[in-house]
């Protein structure tokens, strides 16, 4: 007899219905699991004591023999972060290394970006074969191999004394421009991507269309190209100066002592004083202040597109 009460609904009725959270859910379960409950942890140890133990801090939070939840944190982490002014400069330079380098980024990949978008389908295979393949290597072994390039005896100082366009080899290792040549090198590939993938979907029309209106082609690259690439630009800007804003491995290898980003203040916090409820409480207080503006600025773009 068919059912014509309390039927339960098809497999496609179910589908349509949560399919949208059946997609959501694993990523959803692995930013819990990777990322809010360590997070959860880093949070409590931040509000916690330095203690000569293991784990080397207090507990926020003890039982009593009672069986009442005491809960005591510290806010003596967060109070010496705005006392020892080594916090605030190593926030200022990371900040300012991630912006400029990123900057930098956008200047030399939006142009290879809007090349290979321009290139025949055959060439931009081999141009996305080319971007792609320093990725086929480890990330360690490409910032070692930079530093044989730019040392005092390295490849660069040897050719050039060779040519005699030189009399003493250059000081690049252990500056600020091997940070940065080493962010942008490293990183380069993080901008030419999602600007490629925004400028090879452009409507070429849009441009003859501004031709035929009588507009140059620089007026008509900022009128249309530059305007219609900046998802890419976003895409690739966050790309880039998210991971280098925490970099840690090219500061400690291609820079000097004067290079102190928040990556190597962490690290020493961590593993050369053992204090980490101060190193928690950097690593939350940087959160913060890294993705509280990227946070309204989303929420910003979000409302325009809105309206």
């Amino acid at each position: 007899m068919e059912r014509t009460g309390g039927q339960r609904p098809s497999l496609g009725a179910f589908v349509a219905r949560y399919g949208r959270w059946l997609i959501i859910l694993p990523p959803l379960a692995f930013l819990a699991v990777f990322f809010l409950i360590p997070f959860g942890f880093a949070l409590k140890i931040s509000f916690a004591e330095a203690a000569l133990r293991i784990p080397p801090f207090t507990e926020v939070w003890t039982v009593t023999p009672d069986h009442h939840l005491h809960f005591a944190p510290s806010l003596a982490n967060y109070k010496y972060l705005l006392t020892d002014e080594v916090y605030a400069v190593s926030y200022f330079y990371s900040i300012r290394t991630a912006f400029f380098s990123t900057l930098i980024c956008l200047l030399i990949g939006y142009p290879m970006a809007y090349a290979m978008a321009r290139s025949s389908k055959a060439t931009q295979g081999i141009l996305m074969l080319v971007i792609i393949l320093p990725f086929w290597t480890s990330f360690l072994l490409r910032v070692y191999a930079l530093e044989g390039i730019i040392r005092d005896n390295g490849l660069l100082n040897t050719a050039l004394l060779w040519l005699g366009v030189i009399d003493h080899p250059l000081k690049i290792m252990r500056t600020t421009f091997a940070v940065y040549l080493g962010i942008v090198y490293s990183y380069l590939p993080f901008m030419v991507l999602p600007l490629y993938a925004t400028l090879e979907k452009l409507d070429l029309t849009l441009l003859e269309a501004a031709s035929d209106l009588g507009s140059r082609p620089w007026r008509a690259f900022v009128d249309v190209t530059l305007p219609l690439s900046m998802p890419g630009v976003i895409a690739g800007s966050m790309l880039v100066f998210i991971p280098a804003v925490g970099e840690y491995v090219i500061p400690a290898l291609l820079g000097g002592p004067d290079n102190l980003m928040i990556g190597r203040v962490l690290w020493d916090e961590f593993f050369a004083n053992h204090d980490w409820p101060v190193a928690a409480a950097v690593s939350i207080a940087f959160l913060v202040l890294l993705a509280g503006p990227i946070a309204l600025h989303q929420h910003y773009r979000v409302g325009q597109m809105e309206h």
